[in-house]
């Protein structure tokens, strides 16, 4: 007992000597009284100085794939909506086929303007996706088909349903395309979403 008095005195002197101590500054860094300029690094004169019409093509890529983040956000939406809806569609009743054909018109609508801005934004010479970007543009070859694929089996499907045939051939794989395709949609989102 008697020795931890001591060691708690010992640090309580060691504090109070420690915090009476006059604190010194730290020294200023050295200034380099001869900077290195960027001559001397290596740079011309044409490259340090700033280039207008390399800065307005990054300026119309960043505003067409901020464009493209938002409307793909957007088509979202209807797309999930339509996925949804979907399981009532195939009923009896032609309202349910009529709202979910809608939303999927809307759906084809919106993703063609966001591939619009992600196909016609600048490409910057010499530059080489990787990573994220690199698996996001590789499922726009599974989402991309898949949206063109659907309405096209999903009308097959309406006209065959509304003449009182029961969904067959090709058109019965409007479902699982539709699924497939919202699937890889998702999964392009996320992979953008999440640095890896």
């Amino acid at each position: 007992m008697k020795r931890s008095n001591a060691r708690v005195a010992a640090a309580l002197c060691l504090c109070l000597v420690v915090s009476v101590l006059p604190c010194r500054a730290a020294p200023a860094p050295a200034q380099d009284p001869d900077p290195l300029s960027l001559d001397e690094l290596g740079f011309n004169k044409a490259q340090q100085q700033g280039n207008d019409a390399q800065q307005a093509l990054l300026d119309k890529r960043s505003a067409m794939l901020q464009m493209h983040q938002r409307l793909g956000l957007i088509t979202a939406v209807p797309l999930f909506a339509t996925l949804v809806l979907g399981d009532n569609a195939g009923g009896r009743g032609a309202s349910g086929r009529e709202l979910h054909g809608a939303l999927g018109l809307t759906t084809v609508g919106l993703y063609a303007a966001t591939a619009y801005y992600a196909i016609e934004a600048p490409k910057i010479p010499g530059t080489k996706d990787k990573g994220p970007i690199k698996v996001h543009k590789a499922l726009a070859w599974i989402h991309g088909p898949g949206m063109i694929l659907t309405p096209i089996l999903g009308m097959m499907a309406y006209e065959q349903r509304n003449s009182g045939q029961q969904v067959h051939g090709i058109a019965a794989a409007h479902g699982g395309v539709a699924t497939v395709t919202f699937l890889s949609y998702m999964a392009a989102m996320a992979s953008v979403s999440i640095k890896f």
